[in-house]
This record gives C-alpha cells, structure tokens and sequence, in this order.
C-alpha cells in the first residue's frame, strides 16, 4: 500500500506520455526515463541549451527554469535568458516556490527600471524571500515544519551583452571558455559558494557572530552552521532567520537552546557580471549533486569533448557513474534503486548547459524570438502567466 502511494505521489512530478510533442524527432517537453528527466536540445535567445534533472530524495527538492525572450513586462524592456537552480533541502516547497515567484519579479522589478542591472535581481530576491516568509507566517499554526524548510537559489542572466550570476547556496555556475592558443576550453568558477564546509565561509560566520562559539560546528565530519545546516545563505528557512520561529509546535531537533538575537543565515545574493567575449563557449549551471562527483573541468571536459545534443544529460550520468563507483556497484545496479533509497548514493541532480552564439548575443536586443518557458521535470509554463503556488506535489 505505501510502495503505490509513494509510486503515485512521485508520478506528480513527471510528465504524462500524452505532453510529449515530437517534431522532427526532437522533444518539446523534453522525456522521461525512470527517475531521469531530459531535453537533450532547445534553443534560447542566446543559442542552443540542454537541460536534465534526476531525482534521489523521496520528492524532488531540485526545481529549475529556462526562460528565454523577453525578461521585462514592457515590450521595449531588456531581452534575454534567465537560468534558475533551486536546489532545496528539509522539503521542496521552498524550491518550487522560488520556481513560481522569483522570475516574475524580476520582470517586474526590470520593468520598473527598464534595464536589466545587479540591482533588479537584488530586489527579486528580496521579494521573493519576503514573500515565504509570509507564506511561513500563514502557514505556521498548521503547518510549522515549513519554517525549517530552505533553498539555494542559482541565477543567471543573459542581457544586452552582458552575464549576470546570482547564488545563495552551494550551487554552481561554470564557463566552458576557449583558450586559443592551445585550443582546450578552460573551466572558469563564476558563482561564489556559501557552504560551511569552505573556509573563508566559516571565518564570514565567526566575523558576524563573535559571541557564539558553537556558530559552525564539525558534526559526522562535515560542517554545519549551529550543527543544523551546511550553507550559510539561502531563501527560506526561517528557523534560524526568526525568533519567532524557533519554538514550538516546530521539532525540537530543529529549536535552538538559545535565542536567537540576529538572523543566522543570510538572503543576501552573491552577484557578479560579466561581459561576454567570444569565446565564452557554454555555461553549466548545476546544483550541488553534481558538482559531489565532477570537478569543474571534468565537467567542461565533458561538455566540450561531445555533440551539444545530451550535454546535460551526459553529465548527470558522469555523475552517476561515479557515484556508484565510490559505492563499488555497477551504474546499471544503481539505475534499479527507487527515490529516497537513492538518497544513500547521491543527491537530486539539476543540470542545465547553455551554449553561447555571439552572434546572437550581439543582436540579442533586436531579436524578438518567441518567449521560451521551461522547467526541469518537462513543466512548460506561458511566458505571461504564473501558475499559483501550492505546498502539495
């Protein structure tokens, strides 16, 4: 009886077989197999993208998008791509609500000061954090475990010439560019992590919290604030944000001894542009389950050593490869183990690869393409429509 429930429930996620729409052999919605979820090719405003996502946890805490056209309510507003990863933890509703909500404030939010700036997609994080927290609020006398339950958000946006990436959390953003003189593509880190596990983030909690010695605390061999949570920003969980929330009816794994004075964690995003040059090759943007198994030049490596067509699909089974050779199985054994079993062997998996034409970068604000709306699990949403936002699958 709980293996068919757990069979439906995880079914909510997946496309129906009817929504797949074949075209000359290529996906719309992108395609389904087992726990894997795929669009091996599509085109942005930008070029080409690939996008997949497998699942491990009992529901899908990763939640991605692609949205590609216009990134303003105005018809004269800035064009381009916008990439979201929000990879969520203690439950998906944070993600999912990310997913709903922070792509539409920032149009809005351009809209306003019709352009696209480091500004905007400040303002939509923030709107976008305020608006869990009152969704938490609404939801506390019934549902108080929403208060415990978080998100990285991963951004990035193509306009006018120009990359902007956003993160909170441990997600990642690699470019794939072309070094002429040896003709390899070099991997270059361009999101700034906030995982406790990294050095300088644990010296950023001591500077901000110098009167508590049990900020980061070494617990099974990894690192986590106050012992609970391994990065140390992010949208949502607001146990460690409000004092409000760190009491019951919440779990009392989750409460801390002492009150909390000042918010622990942080919503404030690591932003920073980048021109594009021409040869800026791709972008891989992937939550942190990749990036478990690959290092960033693997994963370049990888991209630019086959066709475009998969490239993220091919990833997430690198990945998967290798985490079932740490666990000394054959990757075949390991595609059989079901969710939540899965969790043992390796997080949920989000990747989504951009590839970059500088040609149409350079025209991109001139271009008027049809908007693209996608996101991962094969969810096409109208370009000028929100789909209301509910916690159930």
């Amino acid at each position: 009886m709980l293996s068919a429930l757990m069979k439906l429930v995880s079914a909510c996620w997946r496309p129906s077989p009817d929504r797949y729409v074949h075209t000359g052999g290529s996906d719309v919605v992108g395609r389904q197999d087992g726990l894997l979820w795929y669009k091996d090719t599509g085109q942005h405003l930008n070029g080409d993208f690939s996008m997949a996502v497998v699942q491990a946890n009992n529901l899908l805490e990763d939640q991605s998008q692609i949205e590609s056209g216009s990134l303003s309510s105005l018809e004269s507003g800035p064009h381009g791509t916008f990439v979201g990863i929000y990879d969520g933890h203690g439950g998906p509703e944070t993600s999912r609500y990310i997913n709903d909500h922070l792509f539409p404030h920032l149009k809005k939010f351009s809209s306003e000061q019709q352009t696209m700036s480091a500004d905007v997609i400040r303002k939509a994080y923030q709107a976008t954090e305020e608006g869990f927290l009152s969704l938490v609020t609404k939801q506390w006398s019934t549902k108080p475990q929403i208060a415990a339950v978080g998100s990285c958000c991963l951004v990035g946006v193509i306009s006018g010439g120009n990359l902007y990436i956003a993160n909170l959390g441990d997600s990642r953003a690699v470019l794939g560019r072309l070094v002429k003189a040896t003709g390899e593509v070099a991997a270059i880190q361009l999101s700034a992590e906030h995982n406790a596990g990294i050095e300088s983030v644990r010296q950023e909690l001591q500077s901000l919290h110098p009167d508590d010695s049990q900020i980061v605390v070494l617990k099974h061999s990894v690192w986590r604030v106050k012992g609970l949570i391994q990065v140390s920003r992010s949208i949502g969980d607001v146990y460690l944000k409000k004092a409000e929330f760190n009491r019951e009816p919440l779990y009392a794994k989750f409460r801390l001894p002492d009150p909390i004075r000042r918010p622990i964690l942080s919503a404030d995003p690591a932003i920073s542009l980048h021109p594009l040059q021409p040869h800026d090759q791709f972008l891989i943007f992937a939550s942190d389950g990749l990036w478990e198994h690959l290092s960033n030049q693997e994963a370049v490596d990888i991209v630019h050593n086959h066709p475009r067509n998969g490239s993220a699909r091919r990833l997430v089974k690198a990945a998967l490869q290798e985490a079932a050779k740490k666990r000394e199985m054959r990757y075949s054994d390991l595609k059989k183990i079901d969710r939540g079993v899965r969790r043992h062997f390796h997080d949920d998996i989000t990747v989504i690869v951009v590839f970059l034409d500088s040609h149409l970068i350079s025209r991109a604000s001139t271009n008027r393409a049809p908007n693209l709306s996608l996101r991962g699990g094969g969810v096409s949403v109208p370009a000028n429509s929100l789909a209301p936002y509910s916690t159930h699958t």
